[in-house]
Order: structure tokens, then C-alpha cells, then sequence
């Protein structure tokens, strides 16, 4: 019977963990977040496809400094041809070979097109720059993402503990009330209030234990992690030694690395080519042409000619397109106007870069000045617990004290763990800002 039971424990657990029931633990820091990130982000590779296809489209346009070159055979059948006086009279028919034959071999080398060529391989250039701008900038942004879940599951984890800790508070006090109350000094009505302090501790439990699978699953979710993975931060998180800068040493580490500032500045040199284009439009095209014909039969004498004919030719072409000097006029000023745009918005993406970086400083400072408060009153908190506690077991303090002085202990654990890990993200919030996560 036992072997039984056995065998069916052991079926129940192979059912459950192939249905995904069976979390699997795995503890990382956020190093290993971002390398999974990397690796796994289904928004990083579509950035990071699309820097490959720019790649690509640069190989394109370098290409067309290449000679064109065209080749085209054909065989075809001849009926035979009437001849007309120009009157259409005296018809007559005109025998033809029946087989013509027609081989062509042409190449073309541009040397001159006014710098359109040069001009599109810079765009292709400054295209690719742009793709992978933008491939590293949703890097930075998933990273940042990450970071947030990540230190919100270190957050709920912790209120978790705190909230733990205040409900086996919770029972050891009604535990012991219930004691006074079997001796007479303590009311049945007290011993209800506490166990509804009680009940809405493990409430509040359980809205962070679900806001917990929540943060977990977004992370598991992001980085393709086996499905019922449940990451657990690493321990050692708060120890983190924070670097701590000047104000306008994070100003110059934003003006360097920032990303937004990156591709406005890139944007500008991409209008400028295109300036340059549409500038080429007024000048000559100068190409070197060379041609090698095989034609048959010869059509241009009567009777005709049943021979091959073979001729070749070198020589220079110009190209010259006059109507691009009424044009083009409108075009070239849009695309300085394009140029000045974008000045503007780069002087804009500054404004809005240094902003962001003073803000967020201002920030990171009162996220210190939170921590030291919040150390002050679990201090107190504390210490208030451990006088009203004392006070009320000799019958010195009412219950309501006793409940006040509970709530104060639960907040002040709580926006102590809160602190920490605010300072953790302001910090992290400014690697952002300056695009160095």
C-alpha cells in the first residue's frame, strides 16, 4: 500500500511540474539581468535586425560607384518583308533570312555626378549610425525597465518580510491577551481589535504577494525565462557602492553619452547631405561608355544582308538635366530649411537633457535625506513600540496606544526599505538619464 502511495506522489509531482507548477528559483543580479537582456529581448533584436539591414543599405550604396554593366542576347525568327512604292503600289515581297541573331555588351563607369554618389553614401553612412543609435538607445531603455521591476521586486520582497515580521508581532501580542484575558484584565473587545489589525496585515500580505508575481512575471516574461522561474534578487543589493558624482560631472557624462543628443547631432550631417543632393541635381553627369554589338542579319541594305555585323565603341557621355535649374529651387530650400530644423531640435534635446540631469540630481540628493529620516524613525518607531509594549503588559497603556504605536513600527520598516531601495533607483535613474546603465 505504501509503494502505492508512493508511485502516486511521485505521478502528482510529474503532472504538476509539467504543467509549469513547479517554480524554479533562480537568484541573479542585475549585471546577469542585462546580459540575459541582451541576449533574449525580443525589442533588442528587432533594433538590433535593423542595424543589420542599415549595414546593408550602406553595401548598397557603396555599390554604386561600380560600373553598370549589361548584357542581352536574343535569337528570333524573321518573316519575310514587302516593299511598297510610296504610293503603296508595286507591291513586292522581299525574301529575309529567317534566323536573326542580336548579342549586346555595354558598360558604363560614372566619374562625375556632382557628388550625388558621395552624398548617398554618406546618407547610407549616417543611416547606419542612426540604426545602431537607436538599437543602443532601446538597450538603455529595456535596462532601465529592468532595473525597475527588478528593484521593485527587492522592495516587495522586503515589505513581505516587514509585513511577516508584524503579523507574528501581531499573534504573539493577541496570544498574550488572550492570557490577560483569562485573568480577568483584559476585554474580549481588545483582544477583536487587535485581531483585526491582524487581518488586515495579512491583507495587506497578500496585495504584495500578488504585486510580487506581477514584477516576477514581467522580468521572467522579458527575458525568456523558463515559465514558473521566480527571480530572487540578489541579497547583497543594498551594499552596492553608489558612485557619487558632482552635479556637473553628470552634466558632462550626459552630454557625451546621451543617446537623444547622439542622434540629433547625427540628424543635422544627414540633412546637410541631403543639401548636397539635392545641389548635385544641378550639375552634369559625366560617365566613360564602351559598347561591343554582334547583330544579324544586316536590315538597312535591299536585298538584305545575310552576315553578322560587329561593331564596338568607347567614348564619354554627358547628361545634363536643364530643368533642374527651375526645379530644384524649391527642394534645395526645404532641405536648408530641414538643416536648420534640426539645429533646433539638437538645441532643444540639450535644453531638455540638462534638465532632466538637474532634476533627477536634486532627486538622488533627497533620496539620502529620505534614507537618514527614515533611519530616525524605525529608531524611534522602535523605541516606542518597546515603551507603549512595556507600559501596556503592566497595565499602564491603553490598547489604542499599543495599536498606534504598532502602525508606527509597520510604516516606519516599510519607507525604511523603501529609502534604500529609492536610492538604488535614483541612481540607477541617472545612469539612464546619461545613458550609461
Amino acid at each position: 500500500m505504501s509503494k502505492k502511495k508512493r508511485l502516486i506522489g511521485l505521478l502528482l509531482a510529474t503532472v504538476l511540474c509539467s504543467q509549469s507548477l513547479c517554480a524554479q528559483t533562480r537568484q541573479m543580479g542585475i549585471e546577469e539581468l542585462f546580459r540575459l537582456a541582451d541576449g533574449q529581448s525580443k525589442s533588442i533584436q528587432t533594433y538590433r535586425t535593423g542595424a543589420e539591414a542599415a549595414r546593408e543599405a550602406l553595401k548598397a550604396a557603396r555599390a554604386q560607384r561600380l560600373p553598370d554593366v549589361n548584357v542581352s542576347l536574343s535569337a528570333s525568327y524573321w518573316g519575310n518583308g514587302r516593299l511598297w512604292d510610296r504610293d503603296f503600289g508595286n507591291a513586292m515581297t522581299v525574301d529575309m533570312p529567317h534566323f536573326g541573331n542580336n548579342f549586346a555588351l555595354e558598360a558604363q563607369q560614372v566619374i562625375y555626378a556632382g557628388g550625388a554618389i558621395s552624398s548617398g553614401i554618406r546618407q547610407a553612412e549616417i543611416g547606419k549610425l542612426l540604426a545602431e543609435l537607436d538599437w543602443q538607445k532601446d538597450v538603455q531603455e529595456i535596462r532601465f525597465l529592468l532595473v525597475g521591476h527588478y528593484l521593485n521586486l527587492y522592495k516587495l520582497d522586503n515589505q513581505i518580510r516587514v509585513l511577516e515580521k508584524n503579523v507574528e508581532l501581531a499573534e504573539e501580542v493577541i496570544a498574550n491577551m488572550k492570557a490577560r484575558r483569562e485573568q480577568g484584565t483584559v476585554l474580549r473587545n481588545d483582544i477583536t481589535r487587535y485581531e483585526l489589525q491582524r487581518e488586515q496585515l495579512n491583507l495587506q500580505l497578500s496585495r504584495v504577494s500578488d504585486a510580487r508575481k506581477i514584477a516576477n512575471h514581467w522580468l521572467v516574461t522579458t527575458l525568456h525565462l523558463p515559465e514558473g522561474t521566480e527571480i530572487v534578487p540578489d541579497p547583497s543589493l543594498l551594499e552596492r557602492q553608489i558612485l557619487t558624482l558632482t552635479e556637473e560631472e553628470w552634466q558632462n557624462m550626459a552630454e557625451a553619452n546621451n543617446i537623444d543628443l547622439k542622434q540629433a547631432q547625427t540628424t543635422v550631417r544627414l540633412n546637410e547631405q541631403k543639401v548636397k543632393q539635392e545641389r548635385s541635381e544641378r550639375l552634369p553627369h559625366i560617365s566613360l561608355v564602351a559598347a561591343e554589338h554582334l547583330d544579324g542579319p544586316i536590315t538597312i541594305e535591299v536585298p538584305v544582308l545575310d552576315n553578322n555585323f560587329n561593331y564596338w565603341y568607347v567614348g564619354i557621355g554627358v547628361k545634363y538635366n536643364l530643368s533642374s535649374l527651375f526645379k530644384s529651387n524649391n527642394k534645395l530650400k526645404q532641405a536648408r530649411l530641414n538643416v536648420r530644423r534640426a539645429q533646433e531640435r539638437h538645441q532643444l534635446a540639450q535644453e531638455q537633457v540638462e534638465n532632466a540631469v538637474q532634476e533627477s540630481y536634486v532627486n538622488f540628493l533627497t533620496a539620502f535625506t529620505d534614507l537618514r529620516t527614515q533611519e530616525n524613525s524605525v529608531r524611534l518607531a522602535d523605541e516606542n513600540y518597546s515603551v507603549t509594549d512595556n507600559r501596556y503588559k503592566n497595565e499602564m497603556a491603553l490598547l489604542t496606544d499599543m495599536l498606534d504605536a504598532s502602525n508606527m513600527k509597520l510604516t516606519a520598516g516599510l519607507g525604511l526599505v523603501n529609502a534604500h531601495v529609492n536610492i538604488l533607483y535614483s541612481y540607477y535613474k541617472m545612469k539612464y538619464i546619461t545613458h550609461t546603465l
